[in-house]
């Protein structure tokens, strides 16, 4: 088969805790990540040229070697140099669905479609370890994008152990159109701040890293407790993005008026979630934040919790 359409789901941190400074640079987190429905749809097939060429339906996402999902490409024809003159070049059609520089990995989760699409197309018999360790080369998300679920993440992200799937919250997503925090930012400025609170020595590290395993999110989640889970939500970085940005904190503040289990900003932002039981009780929140806010630049968005990350459609 040399054409994949592929669903790229989009995640958020519902625990992201900052806990030092690595050797190599980056920064150790303990998190817990959750793929979400919202999804881009992602479309591979072969040119019959040897060249990787990359189209979307957002006018802000490059289209060159800057794009994830063009290096995820890259990368695999370095990695698979056989397949790659056999098969040939690829075209890529990203329909974009998930908002741009929003805290959702939005471009991690396209490159972790183009790993797992051109596996399938190169038949290469990759498991899913595999894909991760190419994915773990491409950035810290990608590697929980190619499985998705519920999982704790640790080290810079890449470590990943499964937690049981969650498949019964909604979540109303919001986000202001023009507004985007880069990641570099937050946790730059969260280490000029907090720096002081950092793990200095390995053992401490890990020590702290392994506490989230036994936290009291993670047993909400063991005990498929939604009241708890909206009650544990938590994310460092929080305390410098909003702050900075006041509109993110009005965000927060009109969802925590609303009839939600919690209300969170997701990864280094801008996007804030709030979390419900029911899809009545989404679109009631979803009315009721655009009644209070009335901007036209705020977009929102209800989907839910999704067991699975990179999926083929059939």
């Amino acid at each position: 088969m040399r054409s994949y359409t592929l669903i790229a789901p989009a995640k958020i941190n519902l625990y992201l805790e900052i806990l030092g400074i690595r050797p190599d640079g980056y920064h150790e987190l303990a998190m817990i990540m959750q793929t979400i429905e919202l999804a881009d749809h992602i479309e591979i097939n072969a040119n019959g040229t040897d060249n990787i060429r990359l189209h979307c339906s957002h006018p802000e996402v490059p289209l060159d070697h800057t794009n994830i999902a063009y290096r995820a490409a890259k990368l695999m024809a370095e990695q698979f140099p056989e397949a790659f003159a056999q098969f040939g070049g690829i075209d890529i059609d990203i329909d974009k669905r998930i908002p741009v520089a929003a805290g959702l990995a939005g471009g991690s989760t396209n490159a972790a479609a183009i790993l797992v699409g051109l596996d399938l197309m190169w038949n290469l018999g990759l498991t899913q370890s595999e894909l991760q360790e190419l994915a773990a080369l491409l950035g810290s998300d990608v590697p929980f994008c190619i499985a998705g679920g519920t999982a704790i993440a640790t080290g810079r992200g890449e470590i990943l152990s499964p937690l049981p799937a969650l498949d019964n919250l909604y979540v109303v997503l919001a986000k202001y159109r023009s507004l985007g925090v880069s990641t570099a930012w937050a946790y730059t400025t969260y280490r000029e701040k907090f720096g002081n609170s950092y793990a200095c020595d390995t053992s401490t590290i890990k020590e702290r890293s392994t506490k989230v395993n036994s936290g009291a999110l993670v047993s909400a989640i063991a005990h498929k407790d939604s009241i708890k889970i909206g009650q544990s939500l938590y994310n460092d970085l929080e305390r410098v993005v909003l702050p900075a940005h006041p509109q993110v904190e009005q965000l927060r503040q009109a969802f925590q008026k609303q009839n939600i289990l919690g209300t969170m900003m997701s990864g280094s932002g801008p996007s804030v979630f709030a979390l419900v039981e029911s899809n009545t009780q989404a679109q009631e929140v979803k009315i009721q934040v655009e009644n209070e806010l009335k901007n036209p630049d705020l977009d929102l968005w209800i989907t839910r919790f999704r067991p699975t990350g990179i999926t083929v459609e059939n």
